[in-house]
């Protein structure tokens, strides 16, 4: 049986729903939050979302949706391990990423520089828009009607979003979709997170530390031998290569890599229980108080990862062929934007009837933001040369 220590999350004493609902006698309400999850339109959609490289560059390359797969792995292996409540762990981890618009990064920003007049754009704070809000498939209410520790975790595992009550700080940095969910509902965002959520967001820095190098070498934007020169892949590939001499490149890698895996989450591992043995946690509310992160890397293996995230800066993030492809999608969210703002007519028909109803422009332009940033790669691809490329060649747009 799977421990559980005094300061796991507890469903049975979670602090319910927004919209009160009689449970299930065979799920606890962890379990039916991460069960909505998966079974939610936007995880699906993260299929043909980017990761790093856009969704049709190749079949082998991560999307959010395997990277969100990853991270839950991750996050399960951890919960089990620390004895919390891996339901919430799972679900947080699976989540973390709902709200990513197409094309990652590079679609992220160009959302937050076109909705700086509106309220901005951040795609955590959109995640918990789609979880509240967008995703429109029950009787009831809008949303999917998510625990309140789930919310909780979605909106703030990188830690607090919102200064503290009463210390003389402007909260004017909270995200919009944040803030408006916040004031029906609120998710304490001046505190930390559970440490369930906690553990999901560790999770997603090992994962994607980890996949990313992978994808960059299946990329051929790096070399096997440049790999091995950083901080910790060198003694990764030192071992493989003592272990098994001459072997092949494929499996070399893959060895180290694996390694490299190995070396976060024992890391974690070892920081979060002496952070744990420190600060002697009787209750999920120990750890959101306890002002600081419990799960945690140590500070040598978080500086030799900004090392190996300066070279993926630098030979994958900002690869000529990556930066290519960021000026193409940037120029279709930016031509998408203003078009669905002008011309609301070419939106579907559920999203006209929200026009019907916006009040002024900022809502409408949070309407065709939603509506663009629950777009796949493809989809906005088409929508692009549909709507956009047609008209240009033809000589109608504008």
């Amino acid at each position: 049986m799977t421990r559980i220590v005094p300061f796991a999350s507890d469903p049975e004493a979670s602090r319910g729903r927004l919209y009160p609902e009689e449970e299930s006698s065979f799920r606890s309400p962890f379990q039916r939050d991460r069960d909505r999850i998966i079974h939610a339109s936007a995880f699906r959609r993260l299929k043909h979302k980017t990761q790093v490289f856009i969704e049709h560059e190749g079949d082998y390359f991560r999307t959010r949706l395997t990277h969100s797969i990853e991270v839950g792995q991750v996050a399960r292996t951890l919960a089990k391990h620390f004895g919390l409540n891996m339901e919430l762990t799972e679900g947080v981890a699976l989540a973390h990423d709902l709200g990513h618009p197409p094309f990652g990064h590079t679609g992220e920003d160009a959302l937050q520089r076109l909705m700086a007049p509106y309220g901005g754009f951040d795609h955590n704070a959109q995640a918990i828009r789609i979880v509240t809000r967008l995703e429109r498939h029950y009787a009831e209410w809008d949303g999917l009607n998510l625990t309140w520790e789930t919310l909780e975790g979605i909106a703030k595992h990188n830690g607090p979003v919102a200064p503290a009550p009463g210390a003389g700080i402007s909260d004017a940095s909270i995200p919009y979709a944040l803030a408006e969910y916040d004031a029906l509902h609120d998710l304490e965002l001046h505190t930390h997170a559970s440490a369930e959520a906690q553990v999901a967001a560790l999770s997603d820095d090992i994962a994607y530390n980890n996949h990313d190098l992978h994808d960059g070498l299946r990329a051929e934007l790096f070399s096997t031998d440049e790999l091995a020169d950083l901080p910790i892949l060198h003694d990764c590939f030192a071992e493989v290569d003592r272990i098994y001499p001459g072997l092949n490149y494929y499996r070399r890698r893959h060895e180290a890599l694996r390694r490299f895996f190995g070396v976060l989450v024992e890391d974690v591992i070892r920081v979060t229980e002496a952070n744990l043995a420190e600060v002697q946690p009787q209750s999920a509310q120990d750890i959101r108080t306890a002002g600081r992160m419990m799960v945690q890397f140590t500070p040598a293996l978080w500086s030799d990862l900004k090392v190996i995230r300066r070279f993926l800066f630098e030979r994958m993030y900002r690869a000529p062929t990556v930066v290519r492809m960021r000026e193409q999608v940037t120029q279709v969210v930016d031509d998408l934007f203003p078009h669905f703002m002008s011309h609301t007519a070419d939106l579907p028909k559920q999203w006209r009837k929200d026009v019907e109803d916006a009040q002024d422009e900022t809502e409408l332009a949070r309407i065709v933001c939603d509506y663009i940033a629950g777009m796949t790669d493809r989809f906005a691809l088409q929508e692009h040369d549909r709507l956009i490329a047609m008209a240009k060649a033809s000589g109608t747009d504008g």
